[in-house]
């Protein structure tokens, strides 16, 4: 398995490619930028066979429309989430000054639980992590060392929560409780900025240290 980094939409948010040895992709949070995403794929001869999203807010959900028209693949969300891609207001991107409402048709699919899941020939270890909003989730592929963890643990920060279903405590037991029991080495491939590593944040992210943690 291998895996890249675009930076998409308003906000740049990270998007991230997943694919195989035969060109068969899953494509984590599509947050915008369409033509340029879907002339990468081309250019690398991809074919999305699913978007499977961490959570539902505007900046990871821009393209999903584009990705899942092109390639007539299902989208995934967790439940708690169901709503979201419809509705612009539980989204974000009705209550932001100069950003265009974003409205998608319902997902395909839906995680309702923890645990080993496979999702078009791909398996990962999927994670409930709420707090920034309360269906976001992170899928572990262990043998790659690598975490999608969408916006609850950056280099040196944590996810915001004052958007719609957000809650500090909530987060902060995430990242304690699912986070950081996760092995040192493993790659935070996360929603905005650099990766970085569980081992890294452990050591130097002020806002787990201030915690205690």
């Amino acid at each position: 398995m291998k895996w890249k980094r675009l930076s998409l939409g308003p906000l740049q948010t990270n998007g991230f490619v997943i694919y195989n040895e035969s060109n068969k992709a899953l494509m984590v949070d599509p947050g915008g930028d369409d033509e340029k995403l879907l002339s990468w794929l081309q250019s690398e001869g991809l074919s999305v066979a699913a978007v499977i999203l961490t959570h539902a807010h505007f900046d990871h959900i821009g393209a999903v429309e584009a990705v899942r028209q092109t390639f007539n693949c299902p989208v995934y969300i967790h439940r708690a989430e169901a709503e979201w891609l419809t509705k612009p207001d539980l989204n974000g991107s009705g209550l932001f000054m100069g950003i265009e409402p974003i409205s998608c048709r319902p997902a395909d699919f839906y995680y309702e639980k923890e645990g080993l899941v496979e999702i078009e020939g791909f398996e990962c270890e999927l994670y409930e992590t709420p707090g920034h909003s309360p269906g976001s989730v992170a899928f572990y592929f262990p043998d790659n060392k690598v975490v999608f963890s969408g916006d609850v643990l950056f280099r040196g920060g944590v996810g915001r929560t004052d958007l719609p279903g957000g809650d500090q405590e909530t987060l902060m037991n995430t990242i304690h409780n699912v986070m950081l029991n996760l092995p040192d080495d493993t790659i935070v491939a996360n929603g905005h900025g650099p990766d970085t590593t569980i081992g890294e944040e452990k050591e130097t992210n002020p806002f787990i240290n201030g915690f205690g943690w």
